[in-house]
């Protein structure tokens, strides 16, 4: 069930699949005893959630916290981090995670959308000029995200999306410390609205190319894939839902 070696633990396939079977068979105990209990009016029980940083602070940390007062035997326990979570090896029931586009196979619920933005700072675009089209990009400083992999930025130009290299002399797997450089005069940001939301109402930031829009987001909760639902997660998903809409 476990493979061993001198720094780590880890589940192999069979203790993957035991052990997400053991928790299917757990969930269901716990969901026949809950009907039984009268779970359905009083939720009851844990929710392991992983959730973004900044986006988690910003928008779900208020609505869980909410949910949690509205719903006082419910024990939650979140992971604030911007990496993708194995759900089975890391025992969570959920994740919430912001992506153009799902992987093959994952189990989602899309809970809400946002926008990616191009911006820069007025002291910036005054010493480097402001960017025409999405091609102009390439003798421009810009400030890579590197959790998104490919350092590409995609932009919707003529009906086609065109994907345009970027140069980054600073990157971080961090949105909000890219919106803060760019607020510095340090390069062009490309990051949600959430993130920079706040650095273009204190006209910090401007917006740049809004003529050639980039992909939409979509904020999912990614579920374990075989796995029954405990209603306690999914009265959350519908809490999550209306509060984000």
């Amino acid at each position: 069930l476990i493979a061993r070696s001198t720094r780590r633990l880890s589940l192999t396939s069979a203790g993957a699949t035991y052990i997400e079977q053991c928790r299917d068979i757990l969930d269901r105990i716990a969901e026949a005893e809950g009907d039984l209990a009268g779970e359905r009016k009083t939720l009851r029980g844990r929710i392991r959630a992983s959730v973004p940083m900044t986006f988690g602070l910003l928008h779900l940390t208020p609505l869980i916290l909410e949910f949690s007062q509205a719903h006082p035997e419910i024990h939650v326990d979140l992971d604030f981090n911007d990496r993708r979570v194995n759900l089975i090896e890391e025992g969570m029931d959920l994740s919430i995670r912001i992506t153009r586009r799902l992987e093959p196979g994952d189990v989602a619920r899309r809970i809400g959308s946002g926008r990616l933005l191009v911006a820069a700072a007025p002291d910036y675009l005054a010493r480097h000029g402001r960017p025409r089209q999405p091609a102009d990009l390439a003798h421009h400083e810009c400030l890579g995200y590197t959790a998104a992999g490919s350092q590409r930025w995609s932009f919707t130009v003529d009906g086609q999306t065109e994907h345009v290299p970027v140069r980054s002399r600073i990157s971080a797997n961090n949105g909000e410390v890219l919106a803060e450089a760019a607020a510095q005069g340090m390069g062009i940001a490309c990051q949600p609205d959430f993130i920079l939301a706040r650095f273009l109402d204190a006209g910090r930031l401007e917006t740049l190319l809004e003529e050639f829009p980039v992909p939409e987001l979509g904020i999912y909760a990614m579920l374990p894939g075989n796995r029954q639902i405990p209603h306690r997660v999914r009265v959350l998903l519908d809490f999550l839902v209306e509060g984000l809409a």
